[in-house]
């Protein structure tokens, strides 16, 4: 196992710079995701850690080690990609096995290792099996395995549940995450799903236009976004935003009424953030917090909850009730929500002022 450390890292496709001197420290054993939306530059970064794209500045270590120069096998780290990369004419202990063609193991010791990483992956009666009658997960955990066998000092995972169906993401999920308790290893895993990086991270790694822009455990970048694009990337579903501005030591809404709300020292336009979960179908108006009517324009029943989406003034939003409740469209409900749970962002630089 071993720390890996990024040192001003700038990646550069001509005069394109794809990676803007990113810094990060992932410790020994950690998992770390990079979330982000496509052309963020988090698949590059993989790719840099890997050995796949070259460093165009900065510097690398793994294990305290600067690897800039050295070639993807002698970083000894595995990457699982999205599309499984497994042979179609070998059998899954043969494609476990593969990383190990070269290895000055004793053909016995290739073996047992092979059989080790079956049983791990709960492969073990499907060895000596061919991957077109394996399902999408099974062939997803010969990829992992092939990756493990080798004994890595890290895991790289490139969108790797990216081509499975909802249910299989799932599970998949959780056997990752399980399989990290157990070995130890340190994972550096990318998606575009944040709903991934909120189950499976003990640290996110939020990027945007080749930056970092926060880095922190899921339920710091859920309850303390640092700018807009955090507070509406994290969290499902995405963050409101309503424009208003603060005056006289009041927050004003337009369509909304706001009462005794403790304001951060600013003064002028900004952009106000509730959660979905925060804003709340109600049968009351008015009290603390803020409270408003509106138009709804469509309803999502989920079962436990159904989600409203609601006019307030000129802004859409999405606002919850409970599970049995279905409102008309075209009817108007009242929504409110309490103090504290209102997000405060400067609006021309969507940095974030605090909590209301």
């Amino acid at each position: 196992m071993a720390s890996i450390e990024l040192l001003g890292l700038i990646k550069e496709y001509g005069k394109t710079r794809a990676v803007h001197g990113i810094d990060l420290k992932i410790e020994d054993g950690e998992f770390v995701v990079f979330v982000g939306p496509s052309g963020c530059g988090k698949s590059t970064t993989l790719r840099m850690i890997a050995g796949l794209e070259d460093i165009s500045g900065g510097k690398l270590l793994i294990g305290d080690e600067v690897v800039n120069q050295r070639e993807p096998k002698q970083r000894n780290i595995a990457m699982v990609f999205q599309n499984y990369a497994i042979y179609p004419h070998m059998t899954v202990g043969q494609n476990i096995g593969f990383g190990l063609y070269t290895s000055k193991l004793s053909k016995a010791e290739k073996q047992q290792r092979i059989a080790e990483t079956g049983k791990i992956l709960g492969l073990e009666k499907l060895l000596d099996r061919r991957p077109a009658a394996l399902s999408g997960g099974q062939r997803q955990r010969v990829a992992i395995g092939r990756a493990m066998v080798r004994d890595p000092v890290a895991f790289l995972f490139d969108e790797p549940l990216s081509n499975l169906d909802a249910q299989l993401r799932s599970q998949m999920r959780m056997e990752i995450k399980s399989l990290h308790r157990r070995l130890g290893t340190t994972i550096v895993y990318v998606t575009h799903d944040q709903v991934e990086a909120m189950t499976m991270a003990d640290k996110i790694v939020v990027m945007r236009d080749g930056h970092i822009l926060q880095v922190g455990t899921p339920t710091d970048l859920y309850e303390n976004p640092q700018d807009v694009f955090t507070a509406r990337f994290i969290g499902s579903p995405s963050m409101n935003m309503i424009g208003g501005s603060v005056a006289g030591g009041a927050l004003h809404i337009e369509g909304a009424q706001i009462e005794a709300l403790p304001l951060p020292a600013h003064q002028g336009e900004v952009l106000v953030g509730i959660r979905p979960h925060d804003l709340v179908v109600t049968e009351q108006t008015g009290g603390a917090g803020l409270s408003a009517t509106g138009t709804v324009e469509a309803v999502e029943p989920l079962g436990a909850e159904t989600l409203v989406h609601v006019t307030v003034g000129n802004t859409p939003v999405i606002a919850t009730a409970p599970g049995r409740v279905v409102p008309a469209i075209g009817s108007t409900l009242a929504i409110r929500a309490e103090p504290g749970s209102l997000y405060l962002f400067d609006a021309k630089t969507e940095t974030a002022l605090g909590r209301a």
